[in-house]
């Protein structure tokens, strides 16, 4: 097969930007880095895109490795034919390359390999012929041999059957019509194990739908439900007309002696051995199907949390609301440091509200807080009570925010969060998180591992290893999307910058804890195990401010240097000018990128990325997302009431909807077929994390704690 080509048809584009991506990828280079710094080579294919060819690129290349392991062995069995070579190398998926090498795979022994073992290879050959003009009771007496275990006409005749049925279930055109018919038109058919039982699972109780139509988010409940013995799943195939197709292929002649007993092969292979095979690799396609779309859709919602702009400037107050062991508070100042921590009751069962107030009066005096940030964990509802009265007890203006703390809890009991706050218990790390996730959600949220991060469906009954490299993945572009300051990054945060291992990223900070600030990007160099290669991937996504050279805070690399200084000489400015922000609307003074670019001896989009970062040096994609809602007033779900229109926070986006934060401790639900006039096939097609929008209430359920929410004003 033709990699290169197949991978340029599937991602729909030319075959040299599919060549050029592809040897990048073999000389070690990350995917961030060639989607920033490599665009000529690759036509400025982006991240996304490179991350589909590589996915596509490993499974290929899978794909043509076992093709020769599968030719080399059914050549050592002396049984290879040029056809069934060319067949071979001809399949494009792996399930084609199984149906293949299945009559030629090693078996362990089975009724049909007893069966041959007995000698009864020629009678089941006879009857596959369909030619004799005996009956088969007579054809098969000179089969009878006690010493080989065949002691009546009964017993040879049911041992060439199992022959032919594992010769039926063997043949690869024979298992391809029958997936392929069952997964156009069958049907996944589920029922429950205790009809009166109640659980999440109802709608499954009584449940089918065709396989082409099922979607993702229903197979995954499917599986729980199964996994958790609730339900019991099965897949319900067009039997009659598979059993129909294989008596056309098997049944050749019209022979009164073989006819109705090749009938009974073709229903017992299909019954016993092809359908069992054909719905586990249905059941398995299907799901990872979906798992392959869940997994898209919890990358798009983590990075556009990744990607939540940071809240700058202020002094915020981390709140981490519980009941029995208190409210655990931090008090962070803009650059991230802890000033203070503490723990107040104003919840159940203490209730102690007014001395937890004058705590708070105290503390807000004393740091000068003008923002708090609450967890949305337990009680995080009553806590919101508490702080709504107290702000409307305090003259200075002081607003509060409800943060998703997913993960908060697994940070702060990592070795990590020891490390980063060795006095402090996992309240008051817990609570310092909630604070900086506001402050800097990158930075904060990378050390967690994405999986806890909770913004996705059903996470935890998928392929882990899979859902692992595609979420760090999605970081690891964020992180270098935005890149980090080398001088104040932590090493969670380094170790996802392009080229940087978790070792190198700690020798960086080591080196810096030494050496003190880094003045140059070259330093890097002398950093322990950052090589050339590692420099070369890293340099560029790293910013220093305030060092010796002005183009180390931009995101120019260091290669491309010399083409930058040529740039600002010719347009009559000098490096110190970046920093004193004199380059704004440079861009307009080149008229000609094609001619410049060449007498700068760059590429044409290398010089495009220089100007525009020299116009604006190390600015911050982020900038550009939602800014997140502020308030001073609570509501309840009680105060809600059908046709109130609202301003919400997007939190979540699944297969069917999103859910929406709008101000009461439960988020509404927005359903797809609520969010836009048009058709879409995606919720994220209409919105994304982190989103503010505005919506209807349509519908509040107090007992089931449900909100309907509607996009449709």
């Amino acid at each position: 097969m033709d990699i290169i080509a197949k991978l340029a048809e599937e991602l729909n584009i030319r075959r040299q930007q599919a060549e050029a991506a592809v040897k990048l990828i073999d000389e070690g280079n990350t995917i961030p880095f060639i989607a920033r710094y490599r665009k000529e080579a690759t036509g400025a294919l982006n991240d996304e895109v490179l991350r589909s060819l590589f996915e596509r690129l490993v499974y290929l290349r899978n794909l043509e490795e076992k093709k020769e392991q599968v030719i080399s062995s059914i050549e050592e069995q002396g049984k290879l034919t040029e056809e069934l070579k060319q067949q071979i190398l001809a399949a494009e998926a792996m399930v084609t390359v199984d149906d293949l090498y299945r009559p030629y795979r090693p078996k362990r022994r089975t009724r049909a390999t007893i069966a041959k073992e007995k000698g009864l290879e020629p009678l089941a050959n006879i009857i596959l012929l369909q030619m004799t003009d005996k009956a088969l009771a007579q054809e098969a007496e000179a089969f009878i041999n006690p010493e080989k275990e065949v002691s009546s006409v009964k017993e040879a005749v049911a041992g060439a059957m199992d022959i032919l049925a594992e010769g039926i279930s063997d043949e690869a055109d024979y298992r391809k019509y029958i997936r392929d018919i069952t997964m156009r038109t069958g049907k996944i058919v589920s029922a429950a194990k205790d009809p009166e039982a109640e659980s999440v699972y109802e709608m499954y109780y009584e449940f089918e739908e065709g396989l082409a139509k099922l979607a993702g988010h229903r197979i995954l409940a499917l599986n729980r439900g199964e996994a958790e013995k609730i339900l019991s799943v099965r897949v319900e195939a067009p039997i009659d007309q598979i059993l129909l197709y294989l008596e056309k292929k098997v049944i050749v002649r019209d022979n009164p002696h073989t006819t109705d007993t090749l009938r009974a092969v073709v229903e017992d292979s299909y019954k016993r051995l092809i359908a069992p095979a054909i719905e586990r690799e249905i059941r398995n396609e299907l799901t990872e199907r979906a798992e392959d779309g869940a997994i898209r859709v919890f990358g798009k919602n983590l990075e556009q949390l990744l990607m939540q702009p940071p809240v700058a400037g202020h002094v915020v107050l981390g709140w981490d609301p519980a009941f029995r062991t208190g409210c655990k508070l931090a008090v962070v100042d803009s650059t991230g440091k802890v000033l203070d921590t503490t723990v107040i009751y104003p919840t159940a069962p203490q209730n102690k509200v007014e001395q937890s107030k004058a705590v708070l009066k105290n503390l807000i005096q004393k740091y000068d807080i003008s923002l708090i940030s609450v967890g949305n964990g337990t009680a995080s509802r009553e806590s919101e009570m508490v702080i709504v009265d107290l702000l409307k007890e305090i003259p200075k203006p002081v607003q509060y925010i409800i943060v998703n703390e997913a993960g908060a809890s697994v940070y702060s009991a990592s070795q990590l969060a020891t490390e980063e706050f060795p006095n402090f218990d996992v309240g008051q790390r817990s609570a310092a998180s909630i604070a900086r996730r506001l402050q800097d959600p990158l930075a904060e949220l990378v050390k967690i591992d994405p999986k806890s991060i909770g913004v996705g469906q059903y996470q935890h009954d998928m392929n882990q290893k899979k859902l692992s490299g595609a979420l760090n993945g999605v970081v690891e572009d964020c992180v270098n999307k935005v890149g980090v300051d080398l001088n104040t990054a932590s090493a969670s945060l380094l170790a996802y910058i392009s080229g940087i291992s978790k070792t190198i990223a700690k020798n960086i900070v080591a080196y810096r804890e030494e050496n003190g600030r880094f003045q140059t990007r070259a330093q890097l160099l002398k950093v322990a195990k950052l090589g050339p290669k590692a420099y070369e991937q890293c340099a560029g996504f790293m910013r220093i401010s305030g060092g010796k050279n002005p183009l180390d805070g931009t995101s120019v690399h260091p290669e491309s240097y010399d083409a930058a200084l040529k740039l600002l000489d010719r347009l009559g400015f000098v490096p110190e000018d970046i920093q004193n922000g004199k380059l704004s609307g440079i861009s307009r003074k080149v008229s000609d990128y094609k001619k410049l670019a060449a007498e700068l001896e760059v590429g044409e989009m290398t010089l495009q990325d220089i100007v525009k970062e020299l116009e604006k040096p190390a600015r911050d994609p982020r900038d550009e997302m939602p800014k997140p809602i502020l308030r001073t007033d609570v509501l309840e779900m009680k105060d809600l009431t059908p046709g109130m229109v609202l301003k919400g926070t997007v939190r979540n986006v699944i297969d069917f909807g999103a859910f929406v934060d709008i101000g009461v401790h439960q988020d509404g639900l927005v359903h797809i077929s609520q969010m836009t006039e048009r058709y879409i096939k995606h919720p994220l097609e209409a919105v994304s994390v982190g989103d503010i929008v505005e919506v209807k209430v349509m519908s509040v359920d107090l007992k089931k704690k449900r909100i309907q929410l509607t996009m449709k004003l």
